[in-house]
C-alpha cells in the first residue's frame, strides 16, 4: 500500500468529524484531486468519500447505541445535512436503518448469534476454506472469537453479504448456494465474550480477506481459500455490516419487515 494512499486515510480518519472534501485531502498528501482518488480506491478498495463516510457510520452507530439522541441531531453530529440521505446510505451500509440498528441490544439478547450460514440455498458455486486468527488478534480477542466469514459484491464489507457464515471454534466454513460472479472473501471476528453492544461496534479491528476476488461460474471448480485475520490501525476502514443479527434466527427474520411495521 502506498504511503500517499495511508497518509491520506489516516488523515481521513483523523477528520471525519469535520467538513473536508477531496480537495482538503489532496492538499495534505501534495496530489491532485483526480490522481489521490484512483490510488486511494487501489488501495483501500473504495474511494475517498466512502471511506469517509465509513468512519462516520461507525460513529453514528457508537452514538446510536450509547446516547438517546435523536437520529436527526446523530446525523448532523458526524457531518450529514440530510437525515433522508444520512439514512439511506446507513441502512444499505450497515443493513439496517438507525432505528432498527438502534434495537439491537434487546433484540440479539433475546436470540443471541450462534454458529449459522446465511444467504441463499439450492444450486450455485461453492467457496471452502478456513479462517486463522494471527497472535496479535487472538490477544486482542481475548483468545475467544466470534468469526464471521462473507461473500461481497466489491472489496468493502458493506450492506448484507451474498452468503456468509458464524463459525464455530474450528474456523473452516463452506459457503454454498452462490450465483455467478465475481466476489470478495471478507472476514471479521469479535471477542465472543464481548457485550452485544461492543460485537455491534467492537473496539479492536480485527479483519482479513482473500487477496484475490472469487470467481463463481458454470463448470468452474469449488473456490478453496485460507483467510488470517490481524488487527488492523484504527484509521482502516471500520467493519460497518451488523453481522450478529445476521447469525441470530429472530433478528434475521425481523430485519426483512419493513420498517413501517415497527419491528428492529
Amino acid at each position: 500500500m502506498s504511503n500517499v494512499a495511508v497518509e491520506a486515510a489516516r488523515f481521513i480518519a483523523g477528520h471525519a468529524r469535520e467538513p473536508i472534501t477531496l480537495s482538503d485531502v489532496a492538499d495534505h498528501v501534495g496530489y491532485s484531486p483526480f490522481h489521490l482518488a484512483r490510488a486511494f480506491e487501489r488501495a483501500h478498495g473504495q474511494p475517498p468519500g466512502k471511506f469517509l463516510a465509513a468512519h462516520r457510520f461507525q460513529r453514528a452507530k457508537r452514538l446510536l447505541l450509547e446516547t438517546d439522541e435523536r437520529v436527526s441531531d446523530i446525523c448532523c453530529e458526524v457531518g450529514f445535512s440530510s437525515v433522508g440521505t444520512f439514512t439511506r446510505r446507513f441502512t444499505a451500509d450497515i443493513g439496517l436503518s438507525p432505528v432498527q440498528f438502534r434495537r439491537l441490544p434487546d433484540l440479539l439478547s433475546d436470540a443471541p448469534p450462534r454458529p449459522v450460514m446465511t444467504g441463499e440455498t439450492g444450486a450455485g458455486g461453492t467457496v471452502t476454506g478456513a479462517v486463522h486468527l494471527a497472535p496479535d488478534a487472538l490477544l486482542a480477542l481475548g483468545g475467544e472469537a466470534a468469526i464471521y466469514v462473507g461473500l461481497f459484491p466489491q472489496r468493502a464489507p458493506r450492506g448484507v453479504p451474498v452468503v456468509g457464515a458464524l463459525l464455530d471454534e474450528l474456523g473452516c466454513f463452506a459457503l454454498t448456494g452462490i450465483a455467478a460472479g465475481t466476489y470478495w472473501l471478507l472476514a471479521t471476528a469479535f471477542s465472543a465474550r464481548a457485550e452485544h453492544t461492543e460485537q455491534l461496534v467492537p473496539g479492536w479491528n480485527v479483519v482479513g480477506g482473500s487477496p484475490a476476488p472469487v470467481r463463481i461460474g458454470p463448470g468452474r471448480p469449488p473456490e478453496d481459500r485460507e483467510i488470517t485475520l490481524r488487527v488492523v490501525p484504527p484509521w482502516s476502514a471500520p467493519v460497518l455490516v451488523a453481522l450478529p443479527p445476521l447469525a441470530s434466527p429472530i433478528a434475521q427474520d425481523r430485519r426483512r419487515q419493513p420498517v413501517a411495521a415497527g419491528l428492529p
